[in-house]
């Protein structure tokens, strides 16, 4: 299904986190950046597109998105830039499965247990908030993977976290906003889909690879993309 049938009469609301991923969405329309550019309100990008800047991290996303999206919005895309696990390549670009609350739990001596296992999952579906399937189809040409995308609130700058987060939800990628971003989106009973591009590497912080400037030009192409089809 085209983006453009999803959203039919109605539009669709980007949420990115932070500003330099908002300068790089931006310029894949014929849209002017203002400066400052405002965190917490709708962006108008064209006539059937809107932005939001939330700031970084779980509880700004979901936060910024609850107070922006209104009956307009027919989906909610989060986006922006992501570390692998080691699974993609530098400058892939990935559309979630789902999106993963994961670290919310607790560490114990004998291993991690989520909200689920708490008895709080905080969703239908637990922590393993799944994009919606018209969507995912949509984005799919637009981009070279999809699968699991962990959102987290500690990055990880060790191989230990890495690989323990990576091994316990099974995503292939971290950010820090998505499923928050969708759990808003499932409560407000609006399609969910998150995109994003791969700017560095995972792991032990001195050992990590950074391509920061060749992945927002990518983010940049991507969006031009999908805004074709909307």
């Amino acid at each position: 299904m085209p983006l453009a049938e999803l959203i039919q009469g109605g539009k669709l609301l980007i949420a990115v986190a932070a500003d330099i991923e908002a300068r790089a969405v931006i310029a894949a329309t014929p849209m002017h950046a203002p400066d400052p550019l405002p965190q917490w309100q709708l962006i108008p990008l064209t006539a059937t597109t809107d932005l939001v800047i939330t700031g970084v991290g779980k509880a700004p996303a979901a936060g910024a998105v609850a107070r922006v999206l209104n009956a307009s919005h027919k989906l909610v895309l989060s986006t922006g830039i992501a570390g692998t696990y080691g699974h993609l390549p530098l400058l892939a670009t990935i559309a979630a499965t789902h999106s993963i609350l994961a670290d919310e739990g607790v560490a114990t001596p004998t291993g991690f247990d989520d909200l689920t296992a708490l008895g709080f999952a905080p969703s239908p579906h637990g922590l393993h908030i799944p994009t919606d399937p018209r969507a995912l189809e949509a984005l799919r040409p637009h981009c070279t993977h999809t699968g699991p995308i962990a959102t987290v609130s500690t990055c990880s700058g060790t191989d230990t976290l890495a690989r323990a987060v990576s091994t316990r939800t099974g995503a292939l990628a971290e950010a820090m906003e998505g499923a928050a971003v969708a759990l808003v989106a499932e409560r407000l009973s609006v399609p969910f889909a998150e995109l994003r591009v791969i700017s560095n590497t995972t792991g032990d912080r001195p050992n990590q690879t950074w391509r920061m400037r060749e992945a927002l030009s990518t983010l940049t192409s991507v969006i031009g993309s999908v805004l074709k089809g909307v």
